[in-house]
């Protein structure tokens, strides 16, 4: 992003978006859900590969959307966590994981963060295989619940475990019972955040 911004912007964004994919993949694999929306921001879905084609989603700009982040001093390798992935996938779950992304898809579009929160965290393939890997894990999906319906934990389980919820306006005493999660498992150092939905992507911010 910054060389390109050095040389007048010759690249788009989807040019920047195969740049990086191409780094990426010497690293953990060929997968853009990274990389496209640390550039793209926003929500964005990843159609196909061959070509790459991406659509973005566009939340609604009157409502705002905030997430709190903890993340804990652990690394689960992504290569690592991609041998937890099953050789066969049994068609029940298939279906279910595929509706969770239409629903995904349908509450971005809508605003609903409620049903976002539950669609991004109804993983019955991926999560249940990972989840066990990173202390604290468990404990930590059944805290939110029990905060109110804007407090829906969204996980990803990557190269940096992060936990994440979501919640509108950002004044829930989230933080330390997410923290409590982790430290009770090892005692793990924990630092958080609280950030806003970021509609505009990479970018260069002037003084």
């Amino acid at each position: 992003m910054a060389v390109n911004e050095m040389f007048g912007k010759r690249l788009s964004v989807e040019d920047l978006v195969v740049a990086s994919l191409k780094s990426e993949e010497k690293v953990s694999g060929y997968h853009a859900d990274d990389v496209t929306p640390s550039i793209m921001g926003r929500f964005v879905l990843i159609q196909s590969y061959e070509p790459l084609q991406l659509i973005e989603l566009k939340f609604p700009t009157k409502k705002e959307l905030y997430f709190v982040l903890v993340s804990p001093k652990f690394e689960a390798p992504t290569k690592k966590m991609h041998t937890t992935h099953p050789g066969e996938i049994g068609m029940a779950h298939h279906v279910w994981n595929c509706s969770q992304v239409g629903a995904l898809v349908a509450t971005v579009l809508k605003g609903d963060m409620v049903g976002l929160g539950k669609a991004w965290s109804s993983n019955k393939i991926v999560e249940p295989r990972r989840g066990p890997l990173i202390p604290g894990m468990r404990l930590l999906r059944r805290l939110p619940f029990r905060l109110g319906p804007l407090a829906i934990p969204l996980v990803a389980l990557a190269s940096t475990p992060l936990s994440s919820l979501m919640m509108s306006p950002p004044d829930m005493p989230l933080p330390k019972h997410m923290i409590h999660a982790f430290l009770s498992h090892d005692n793990l150092k924990v630092s958080t955040k609280v950030l806003q939905l970021d509609r505009l992507g990479a970018r260069r911010i002037l003084d």
